[in-house]
């Protein structure tokens, strides 16, 4: 299945979870897909992704690594669904959405923690996401000015 495509899915899921455990596992399943897509992105992206693209890999990783990976039917895992990337800037632009909701969800998983570990999870899965989104947004960065400088040759 393609980025896009499973990052809109991940999207509707983390938005129609309910308690703590739910929005758990769908962020995780968000980081594991950002780890999937960054790692596929340093493989077969763009030259000028491949460093903040194996960046993304590893912070997603660690998102990953802090929440408790839930068990997961394989067919569950959207990550292994993951089979092409489509238009890397609309992958891009989609996962850094969905990497600020899932933010934003383990905020308020956050404040209404009952127990210190959740909460510190939290506040390190939160700090991983806001990082990998940062990647991201770098990735996004260096497409525009890639397509910058290609539409000045073009010009020129």
């Amino acid at each position: 299945m393609d980025a896009v495509r499973l990052i809109m899915n991940s999207r509707r899921a983390l938005a129609g979870s309910g308690g703590a455990p739910d929005i758990m596992t769908e962020v995780w399943q968000a980081q594991a897909l950002a780890q999937a897509i960054g790692s596929r992105l340093a493989v077969y992206g763009p030259p000028e992704l491949r460093g903040e693209a194996i960046g993304l890999t590893e912070l997603a990783g660690r998102g990953c690594g802090v929440l408790e990976a839930p068990e997961l039917a394989e067919r569950a895992l959207r990550a292994a669904q993951l089979t092409e990337l489509g238009d890397a800037r609309q992958a891009l632009m989609n996962l850094g959405s969905l990497l600020g909701e899932a933010g934003i969800a383990l905020v308020g998983v956050a404040s209404s923690a009952d127990d210190e570990t959740t909460y510190w999870r939290c506040m390190e899965a939160i700090d991983a996401a806001d990082e990998s989104r940062d990647r991201v947004l770098e990735m996004l960065r260096r497409l525009a000015d890639r397509d910058e400088v290609l539409a000045e040759r073009e010009a020129g």
